[in-house]
This record gives C-alpha cells, structure tokens and sequence, in this order.
C-alpha cells in the first residue's frame, strides 16, 4: 500500500561484473516524474550478486526523505530474497539458508533491511536485456563503469 504522503519514486537497478569475481559495477537511474537521476559505480573485486545489491543500496541511500518507491531490478537473487520471503527468514535464523549455510552478502542485506524501515519499497523483476530503456541504461552505465576503471 502506497503512502500518499511520500513521493512515489521509480528506481532501476543493475549489477554487473568483469568476469565472476572480478571488477565490477552498478548501474542506477531515478525517476520522480520527468526527473531522472543517473548513478554508478565500481568496485575492483567483487561479484555480480553483490553488485546488484550494491545498487540498490546505493538508490536507496541517495532518497533524501522517506519515499514509496517501486524499484526495478532483472536479478532474481535480489527481487526473490525480498518477494519470497528469504531475507526474512534468514535474518530470523542467524543469517543462515535453510541447508544451514551461511547466507551470503550479509553485510549487504543488513543494510538494505535499514532502508526498510525508511521507505516503502515494492520489489518488481524485469528481464534482463530484454528492450527495458531503462534496464539497458543502467546495464551500460555499469559496463561502462568497468571499463573506465580497468583500463591499463
């Protein structure tokens, strides 16, 4: 249920990585209305996974007031955690999967659940590369990022 009260902001979000680990980076636009806000960033050694998550976090951190916020994301490591109530259950058990190992990017998925408390964030999946204007800026947002940052 929207808040009336907040902005309604559209967040995409990518993630990507120069071979898996490797560099890596995000990409983000903001959307309120016509205004669009583009943000990215790198990484030296990372993984697509938490790339994706690095850019949410980012988008979220950028909102400077609290926001009802429909964010777009093609991985399903990031929409399925929240959607499907993994991320709920794993911070009830200890941080762990239901195999009893270790979820991974704890630090990360900590963060993201402060923002939740925040903003009101309704978590939508789009295919990758699949003609989303949006979803390709930010995949060549974070491609371009890489490339500008391991450059010899």
């Amino acid at each position: 249920m929207r808040n009336k009260e907040k902005k309604n902001i559209e967040i995409f979000t990518d993630g990507a990585c120069s071979k898996n680990p490797g560099p890596g980076g995000y990409g983000v636009i903001l959307k309120l209305g016509n205004t669009e806000k583009e943000l990215s960033g790198f990484e030296p050694a990372t993984t697509n996974n938490r790339m994706e998550l690095t850019a949410v976090l980012v988008a979220l951190e950028a909102l400077k007031q609290p926001c009802s916020v429909t964010l777009y994301s093609d991985s399903k490591y990031v929409v399925d955690a929240i959607k499907k109530g993994w991320l709920k259950k794993w911070e009830s058990n200890s941080w762990l999967k239901s195999d009893k190992k270790p979820v991974l990017n704890v630090d990360l998925w900590q963060k993201l659940l402060v923002f939740f408390k925040t903003h009101d964030v309704d978590f939508v999946w789009i295919k990758g590369h699949a003609n989303n204007k949006y979803n390709a800026r930010c995949d060549a947002l974070a491609v371009r990022t890489i490339k500008e940052n391991i450059r010899e």
